[in-house]
């Protein structure tokens, strides 16, 4: 199920405020399913902590150790769940973190 997460704004709760719904237990556990992945945390670490926080995908295979194709799958699923923007530029595509939803995971999360 490809669901977007941009409902997350202001959805869900701290979760130790109150039991989570079922939605928005749906909509968190999409995110965390984008971040359960050793290799994408690994990439959006990279991302986060690149220069004016945009890294072109030339540059993140060698530290993941991955092909073109695997990266950009990975890529996509980050950004489908929220957490990069992407912008082709010729055969690369530069990503950049979106800080609003690392805010938005944080506040979920009680921090």
């Amino acid at each position: 199920m490809n669901r977007s997460v941009a409902t997350l704004d202001g959805c869900c709760a701290p979760l130790l405020a109150a039991p989570l719904g079922d939605a928005e237990a749906e909509q968190l556990a999409s995110v965390f399913k984008a971040l359960a992945d050793p290799v994408r945390l690994k990439l959006l670490s990279l991302i986060a902590t690149a220069p004016e926080g945009t890294a072109c995908s030339c540059d993140l295979e060698e530290p993941v150790g991955k092909t073109q194709s695997t990266v950009s799958h990975h890529l996509s699923l980050l950004a489908d769940a929220g957490l990069i923007t992407k912008e082709k530029v010729g055969r690369w595509v530069n990503c950049t973190v979106v800080p609003e939803r690392l805010a938005q995971l944080r506040a979920v999360l009680g921090g």
